[in-house]
């Protein structure tokens, strides 16, 4: 998932990165090998730094990552492949529909489908890391998965109750900004360019906590999952102000 939610910062200050970026880092152009496996935690921590354009991993990014490694490092030794785990992550964003349509209390069930697609998708660069395979594909193929998955989660909230125009309008917005990010990248940004509030780990947050709400409270499950829907489209509208300024600034 990529990653948490502080406002505008800028990498070159050393400001965070979205810690649950993959494969090849936020750079299109990364190169695909690593290297050997990093030999503990502060050399993989190193390696993910430099991946990253070389942000800091300390305070919450350090304790995501901390918990990544620690979840992906099972999985290396395993030799699981990193695209195996991404497809894990997106089969489990796509299962969120069932029960997300069924309802009621099955809502709590799509609460913690969402959470874990989210942990894979963290854990899918770790493994990746791990084992010195981070490549240019594992790096396209996490990108699309999340759109995929961004996709999923809206719907969820629609189905459970959500306006379907609201839920197409946010998803709109994040897909703006995800394209808008992917093209100045593309355009000479090499840097991880800026974390906006409307990073993939808010829009995950979000959508497991209001569907927590909806799940908890039946009666009111719409009016809940409308909230869901209007905070991710707000946020993305936020997000894709800081994110327009950041790189007109950059590559004016």
């Amino acid at each position: 998932m990529r990653d948490r939610e502080p406002g505008l910062t800028d990498p070159a200050a050393g400001s965070p990165a979205d810690p649950s970026a993959d494969h090849a880092a936020g750079d299109p152009g990364a190169p695909s090998g690593q290297g050997p496996p990093p030999a503990d935690r502060a050399d993989y921590l190193a390696r993910w730094s430099a991946l990253h354009g070389g942000v800091e991993t300390r305070g919450l990014v350090g304790g995501w990552l901390a918990a990544m490694h620690a979840l992906g490092r099972p999985l290396a030794r395993a030799r699981i492949a990193p695209d195996a785990v991404t497809a894990g992550g997106l089969l489990l964003a796509v299962l969120v529909l069932v029960p997300a349509a069924a309802g009621d209390r099955w809502l709590l069930l799509a609460v913690a489908v969402v959470v874990l697609s989210a942990v894979l998708d963290g854990v899918d660069g770790t493994v990746a890391i791990l084992s010195g395979r981070t490549t240019r594909w594992g790096y396209v193929l996490d990108s699309v998965c999340d759109r995929v998955a961004d996709a999923c989660y809206l719907t969820a909230l629609w189905l459970a109750g959500a306006p379907g125009p609201l839920c197409a309008a946010a998803g709109t917005v994040v897909l703006l900004l995800e394209y808008l990010r992917a093209r100045a990248a593309a355009a000479g940004m090499s840097e991880v360019g800026v974390i906006t509030v409307a990073e993939r780990p808010t829009r995950v947050i979000i959508t497991a906590m209001f569907l927590l709400g909806a799940g908890i409270y039946t009666s009111a499950a719409g009016a809940w999952a409308g909230a869901g829907a209007s905070a991710t489209l707000t946020i993305g509208l936020v997000g894709l102000g800081q994110l327009v300024r950041v790189v007109r600034r950059r590559l004016g």
